[in-house]
């Protein structure tokens, strides 16, 4: 079973993450659409009560450590992914924002994905959220595939991102910080 942790964007396990991340989305964009346009998240943004950012790690260190190539005995991260709070909707309703959701290739197949969203949305609950949203883009297929499979609905655009296609949320029940 992986684990959880809560880290700085600005931390090394998640600025490595973060940065495969970006350099796939460029390498993989579509062309017809541009290129891909990144913006670095702040460690603000992702620390409470604003929001979170989670890194997942494998549990078993030896094997993880064979999965990505890392040193024995240290803990490979495997996946990350945050949540961010943005302006509530015209309801009132508290959202929280999914960003950067990703899993190392070599990771993949491994259901890391569905975890991770739902330990995010958990964390968003903590934090106060109703909803949950997220965007996409059409041409990650897996992703678009795994935010149905999970509950998310199609929306309309809440956001200005250049790089999204298509735009998700989620119901989610609020819940008392953890103490």
């Amino acid at each position: 079973m992986p684990r959880f942790r809560a880290v700085p964007v600005s931390s090394p396990a998640a600025a490595e993450l973060l940065e495969a991340y970006f350099a796939e989305r460029r390498e993989t964009f579509p062309s017809g659409k541009g290129s891909y346009r990144t913006a670095s998240p702040s460690d603000a943004t992702f620390t409470p009560p604003a929001g979170s950012f989670l890194v997942v790690e494998s549990e078993d260190v030896d094997a993880g450590s064979v999965a990505t190539g890392a040193v024995p005995g240290v803990v490979p991260a495997l996946a990350c992914g945050g949540v961010r709070r943005i302006d509530p909707t015209e309801e009132g309703l508290v959202r929280y924002e999914v960003k950067h959701v990703y899993v190392r290739p070599e990771a993949r197949g491994r259901g890391l994905g569905r975890l991770l969203m739902a330990e995010l949305e958990e964390v968003a609950a903590g934090l106060g959220a109703d909803l949950v949203v997220l965007d996409t883009n059409e041409s990650l297929l897996a992703a678009g595939a795994l935010y149905r499979a999970t509950g998310y609905r199609e929306v309309e655009p809440y956001n200005d991102n250049p790089n999204a296609t298509t735009w998700f949320a989620k119901p989610v029940a609020p819940r008392e910080p953890v103490s």
